[in-house]
């Protein structure tokens, strides 16, 4: 099962009001495991980037000067999605930048029914609890020492591990049952040799057989003698 993990980095809140994306990180998992393909990208807005906005992501209209518009990234971005599943945190957000990107540039929306909410995950496991990122890193013990700002890319990374902690733990992503159906269906037998070892004994010995006469000596009127 493929599905990407992605994250976004934005101007403000709203893409409603002008807010744009200036950063998209994704992430490749396949069965619950990171495949190592990614896709990341930053892009110029086009408009000035707010102090507040900037004070969480660290990029500053300078740094995004010579970057590409979205328009120009879009192709390759949907060539790397696919029809995959969308996992992100607080996924209605990341969705609805998309989504606006892509409908600036003429390009069809992704349909929420892709979207997997790790907020959502979260809040089914861990009512009442902090649903941050960085809450529910320390919870799961995912180093995230080295995240001092946001960033798409690293977000992406970090929420990759939480997810595998939201659905079941890492073990899931083992595939040890889709392994051995594949080898079924292949033809593979797979002989796996035991050391041998000596049958147990399992009848009574002399002294158990004794003892075990002198106790039932000693019992008054046992029901099965009154049945013969």
């Amino acid at each position: 099962m493929r599905e990407i993990v992605f994250d976004t980095e934005t101007t403000g809140l709203d893409p409603q009001s002008g807010d744009r994306m200036v950063e998209i990180g994704c992430i490749e998992i396949i069965n619950r495991v990171p495949t190592g393909r990614t896709f990341h990208a930053y892009f110029n807005p086009g408009r000035a980037m707010p102090s507040g906005a900037e004070a969480v992501h660290g990029l500053s209209d300078a740094f995004l000067s010579d970057k590409p518009a979205f328009a120009d990234k879009a192709e390759e971005l949907l060539e790397f999605i696919g029809d995959a599943a969308l996992i992100a945190h607080n996924a209605g957000f990341d969705f609805g930048f998309l989504n606006m990107e892509l409908g600036q540039c003429l390009r069809d929306p992704v349909c929420r029914s892709r979207m997997i909410d790790t907020v959502a995950l979260a809040k089914t496991r861990h009512p009442g609890a902090k649903l941050s990122l960085d809450a529910l890193c320390t919870r799961y013990g995912i180093d995230r020492s080295h995240r001092v700002k946001h960033g798409a890319l690293l977000d992406a990374e970090l929420l990759a591990q939480l997810y595998v902690e939201l659905t079941g733990g890492r073990q899931i992503g083992l595939g040890l049952v889709a392994s051995a159906a594949n080898d079924a269906q292949a033809g593979i037998v797979i002989v796996r040799e035991r050391p041998y070892r000596e049958p147990r004994p399992h009848a009574p010995s002399e002294r158990e057989l004794a003892r075990h006469a002198a106790f039932v000596a000693t019992l008054v009127d046992p029901i099965w003698a009154q049945a013969r």
